[in-house]
C-alpha cells in the first residue's frame, strides 16, 4: 500500500510528551516585540516560530500551547500587529510570534516593512529550528499561506503544518481540506513530512505539539 503524503502526526511517546508538560509547566515569558533586525534578541537558544494568516487562530493556539490564557494578546493589541513577538519558554528555547499575513486591509507601506522584516528575520536568523505554518482546516492552504512557504524554502527554514480549528469541521469537510493542504505542501521543499491536527478549543493535538517543541535543540 503506498505510503500517504504528508501524513498526521502520531502521539508521542509518554517520555517525549512528559518533556513536553515540563517545558511548558514551568515560565514562559514575553521578552519583547521587535519592528526591525537590530532589536532581536541574543541568538543563545533554539527557537521556533508560529506563523499564519490573519484569523488562522494563532493567538489561541500560543495560549493553548503554553496553557496561559492571553499571553499571546501582546500581538493582538493595536500597535503591535507588525511586530516579531519573543517569549522564553525555559531557559533552552524561544517562541516566536510572527504578525497574521494576508490582511488586506493594512497600509500598502506596512504590508512592505512587515515583508522585509520577516525575509530578513527568516534568512537571518541562525537559531530558527523550525517554523510551524498555521493552516485553517475550514479552509486549507491558500496561495497567501504559499507565499510564506515559499520564503521559508528560500530561506532553507524547516516547516511544519499545524491544522487549526479542526472541531469545527465535519470529517468529509477535513478530508478536503487535508488534500488541498498535502497538494501544497508537496511543491515546498522545505516543508516537513509530517502535518499536525490541532483544536484550541477542545485540547486535540495540543501536547504532541508540545512534545515536538520540546524535542527541538
Amino acid at each position: 500500500m503506498m505510503q500517504l503524503t504528508f501524513p498526521i502526526a502520531e502521539e508521542p511517546d509518554a517520555a517525549a510528551l512528559e518533556k513536553g508538560r515540563l517545558l511548558f509547566a514551568g515560565p514562559v515569558d514575553f521578552v519583547k516585540g521587535v519592528v526591525a533586525m537590530s532589536g532581536l534578541p541574543p541568538a543563545d537558544r533554539a527557537e521556533v516560530c508560529f506563523a499564519g494568516r490573519s484569523n488562522v487562530g494563532k493567538s489561541s493556539l500560543i495560549n493553548a500551547v503554553t496553557g496561559r490564557k492571553s499571553i499571546a494578546r501582546a500581538s493582538n493589541t493595536p500597535g503591535r500587529t507588525q511586530e516579531i513577538n519573543f517569549f522564553t519558554t525555559g531557559p533552552e528555547h524561544y517562541l516566536v510570534d510572527l504578525p497574521g499575513y494576508g490582511y488586506a486591509k493594512a497600509p500598502l507601506s506596512v504590508v512592505e516593512k512587515w515583508q522585509k522584516l520577516l525575509k530578513s528575520y527568516l534568512a537571518g536568523r541562525p537559531t530558527l529550528r523550525r517554523a510551524f505554518v498555521l493552516i485553517d482546516a475550514r479552509h486549507g492552504a491558500k496561495p497567501v499561506d504559499e507565499e510564506i512557504m515559499s520564503l521559508l524554502d528560500k530561506a532553507a527554514v524547516p516547516f511544519q503544518c499545524v491544522m487549526t480549528k479542526i472541531d469545527k469541521v465535519n470529517a468529509a469537510e477535513l478530508d478536503a481540506s487535508l488534500v488541498t493542504t498535502r497538494a501544497a505542501l508537496s511543491r515546498h521543499p522545505a516543508a516537513y513530512p509530517e502535518l499536525l491536527l490541532t483544536s484550541s478549543e477542545k485540547g486535540d493535538g495540543i501536547a504532541t505539539l508540545r512534545a515536538i517543541i520540546a524535542g527541538i535543540n
